[in-house]
């Protein structure tokens, strides 16, 4: 099986594809690429998350890239996704390297690159990358022991995660949070953001969820989506929280509940950040939107007089204009957002520790900040299904999607099909999108509506026409 990025980072099972041999091949290339781009003294930060071996495919990766004159700052301890990306940026480094699976079940490991500017390399970064899996003379070098090459100054410890921490405390008002008798429940779902929300504020002021060690994760693949996070809501309902934190297995995305134990989902944690940045922090700049996610936001960029931008689904394209541009949110549908003021990168921990900061400056409940929302932009309520079908099914749907789509959904005439990524349609107040996986036979079906039964016959009625089965 070739070994191919997809749209985070190369993944695959542990013992099956996720071999030493090809974790070698992989940081041969990344280094050749650092070599051949980075300058005089290339280095990398590199850590792992909570996964079987993930401490071992570190260190092993490390002395591929010190053997190779690659300088690594290696991470004492698990370290989230972030961490390593704002190491990355905050030690001045080549490039950042995280062994993590990310959200994939427990019997994956993964190989994630994040760029010098702390944020996912760029589409043609990883391009680079997959070049070299050739290169020329690779094969000539002489893999050095840990020992020995720390010994050198090739390979340097450092606790990057507290480093990270520290900073999280200056950009987070965590006093505030920790004196305001809000309890928090979190649930790290075994993940390596284990421990560091009581570590933030206080461990007497959380209620801290699936956080010992088990790289089996309980068989749970560790996505924090609502499915998946039952035992959370009901730990917020009966311990009497304020609100639940969920974050993935390298803790860069987050899931939400209120203090009612319900679903607070990324569209309206976006549009909250959007209001709070703006409104309370007197902050400007782009907000920045995947193509799957919520219409709110378009109405929030028009009242304030923000400009509003769209891209393809994946969070490497809003990282990319967040360094290049003026990006006050920026974020995607499935629980992947970053701000003004903090790395081009999606941070679960900052992110949720953001939202409770703005609930205690604010005086006001989760459950009350989302219906102020609603009072003032209208109400929008979203559902998505993945479709599971064949090869030809899949291709007999986008045949005739490409065609022109659907005339109508649900009783709703379709004013316009874009097709930046997939095929949206316009309906008024309400919109579906129906989006293709680029690698199995799976096609994603959101849709947008003023409640959620709306927004779920949209996706149904879509579905029947398209004669697919959830």
């Amino acid at each position: 099986m070739p070994i191919k990025f997809g749209t985070d980072g190369w993944r695959a099972v542990i013992g099956d594809d996720f071999t030493y041999a090809n974790l070698e091949i992989v940081t041969r290339a990344t280094a050749h690429w650092l070599l051949d781009t980075a300058g005089d003294n290339p280095s990398v930060v590199l850590g792992h998350d909570t996964r079987f071996q993930g401490r071992a495919f570190s260190e092993f990766t490390a002395r591929v890239f010190a053997s190779l004159g690659v300088r690594v700052v290696l991470a004492s301890r698990v370290a989230p996704t972030p961490a390593i990306s704002w190491g990355a940026l905050g030690y001045g480094l080549s490039a950042g390297i995280v062994i993590t699976a990310s959200h994939n079940p427990p019997s994956y490991s993964g190989f994630k690159i994040k760029a010098s500017f702390g944020g996912p390399a760029s589409p043609e970064q990883i391009a680079a990358v997959e070049e070299r899996y050739d290169y020329d003379g690779a094969d000539s070098y002489e893999l050095q022991s840990l020992a020995d090459l720390m010994d050198a100054g090739m390979i340097e410890e450092r606790d990057v995660t507290g480093d990270y921490l520290d900073v999280l405390r200056e950009r987070l008002d965590v006093d505030a949070i920790a004196n305001s008798g809000l309890k928090i429940a979190h649930d790290a779902m075994y993940g390596a953001g284990r421990g560091l929300v009581a570590d933030l504020i206080g461990a007497e002021n959380v209620i801290s969820m699936h956080d010992t060690f088990n790289p089996s994760m309980m068989g749970q693949a560790p996505e924090p989506i609502e499915r998946n996070l039952g035992e959370l809501s009901e730990t917020i309902v009966r311990e009497g929280c304020a609100a639940g934190l969920a974050n993935d297995g390298d803790a860069d995305r987050i899931g939400m509940y209120d203090e009612t134990g319900a679903f607070v989902d990324s569209h309206q944690l976006l549009a909250l950040l959007v209001k709070y940045l703006h409104e309370e922090r007197g902050l400007s700049g782009s907000i920045v939107k995947t193509f799957s996610t919520t219409q709110m936001l378009d109405k929030m960029g028009e009242r304030y007089g923000l400009p509003v931008e769209t891209t393809q689904i994946g969070f490497k394209y809003i990282g990319k204009m967040i360094v290049d541009g003026d990006v006050l949110v920026g974020g995607e549908e499935s629980g992947g957002m970053a701000v003004k003021g903090h790395i081009p990168e999606r941070d679960g921990i900052y992110i949720g520790l953001l939202i409770v900061e703005m609930m205690v400056r604010r005086g006001k409940k989760l459950s009350e900040l989302v219906q102020e929302l609603f009072d003032e932009f209208g109400a929008h309520r979203n559902a998505r299904v993945d479709v599971h079908t064949t090869h030809e099914r899949k291709a007999a749907v986008l045949k005739r999607l490409s065609a022109g789509g659907l005339t109508s959904v649900d009783g709703h005439a379709v004013a316009e099909v874009q097709t930046l990524d997939g095929f949206k349609h316009l309906m008024g107040d309400r919109w579906l999108l129906v989006r293709p996986s680029g690698t199995e036979p799976v096609l994603r079906v959101y849709a947008e509506a003023p409640t959620e039964a709306e927004a779920r016959a949209v996706v149904a009625d879509a579905m029947k026409q398209m004669e697919l089965e959830a």
